[in-house]
C-alpha cells in the first residue's frame, strides 16, 4: 500500500494504460480521479476501482481548454479533498509522412499531447505547491526520443513532453514537487495485436527481450515514481521498452 491514502489524477484513464496505471494506484491504496473524454468508459474504470475498495470519481475532461481543467479539478477538490498525484497520460496519434500531413492533424496532437500535459500539470501544480508535496508523472514514448516516419507531430509531441518534464521538475524542486516521465515502447494493445505476423516479428527483432510490453510494465514504473521510494528522483525520463532504445 504505497500509495495509501494519496489522491490520484489521471488522465485519459477510461482504457490501455491510463486505465492499468489508475487501477494500479487504487491497488496500492489511493482514491482516483478517473479523467478522460470517454465518460462512459471512465465511470466503468470507477466501477473496477470501487471494487477494489478506493474512491473514484469520472470526469469527462478535455485537457486541451485549461478552464475545462481548472473546472475539473475543482470537482476533483470537493469530491477527493486533495490531488496528491497527477499522472498525464492522455495522448492521441494522426499518423503521416510529413509532406501529406494535414495542418489540422499536427495542430490536434500536439494540443491534447503537449498543450494538454502543460494545462494539466499547471493546475494541478497550483493545489501541490500550496501542499508542499506532489507527485507528476508524464506519459512520454520512445518515439519522442529516436522518431519515426510517419509520426512527426507524434514524435514533436512527445519531446515536449520530455523536456517540459525537466524544466517543470526544476521549477517545482523548490516545493517538494517530484516531476518525472515514462517512455514506453512498443506495448501489447488492441492497436498492436491487429498487426500482421509479419510486421509484429519485424518489430519483435529489434526489442532485445523480444517481448511487446504491457500495459501493467509501464504502470508498475509510474507506482514506483508516484511513491516515495522515488523520493529523491525528479526531471528523469524512465524507459521502459525491452531494451530497444540504449541511451
Amino acid at each position: 500500500m504505497r500509495l495509501q491514502n494519496k489522491v490520484a489524477m489521471v488522465t485519459g484513464a477510461a482504457q490501455g494504460i491510463g486505465r492499468e496505471i489508475a487501477l494500479a494506484y487504487a491497488r496500492e491504496g489511493a482514491d482516483i480521479a478517473v479523467c478522460d473524454v470517454n465518460l462512459e468508459k471512465a465511470e466503468q474504470t470507477c466501477k473496477d476501482i470501487e471494487a477494489l475498495g478506493r474512491k473514484a470519481i469520472a470526469l469527462q475532461l478535455d485537457v486541451t481548454d485549461l478552464a475545462k481543467v481548472e473546472e475539473g479539478l475543482n470537482k476533483i477538490l470537493d469530491k477527493l479533498g486533495k490531488v496528491d498525484i497527477l499522472v498525464n497520460n492522455a495522448g492521441i496519434t494522426r499518423d503521416g509522412l510529413l509532406l501529406r500531413m494535414q495542418e489540422a492533424d499536427w495542430d490536434l496532437v500536439l494540443k491534447v499531447n503537449l498543450k494538454g500535459t502543460f494545462n494539466c500539470t499547471k493546475a494541478a501544480s497550483k493545489v501541490m505547491i500550496k501542499q508542499r508535496s506532489g507527485k507528476i508523472v508524464n506519459i512520454a514514448s520512445i518515439i519522442g526520443i529516436i522518431g519515426n516516419p510517419g509520426q512527426a507531430n507524434y514524435s514533436a509531441s512527445k519531446a515536449g513532453v520530455i523536456a517540459l518534464t525537466k524544466t517543470t521538475a526544476k521549477e517545482l524542486a523548490s516545493r517538494n514537487i517530484n516531476v518525472n516521465a515514462v517512455a514506453p515502447g512498443f506495448i501489447q494493445t488492441d492497436m498492436t495485436a491487429k498487426l500482421s505476423e509479419e510486421i509484429q516479428q519485424k518489430m519483435l527483432a529489434v526489442i532485445p527481450l523480444s517481448r511487446f510490453g504491457s500495459a501493467a510494465d509501464v504502470a508498475s514504473v509510474c507506482v514506483f515514481l508516484a511513491s516515495e521510494e522515488a523520493g529523491y528522483i525528479t526531471g528523469q525520463t524512465i524507459v521502459v521498452d525491452g531494451g530497444m532504445v540504449m541511451a
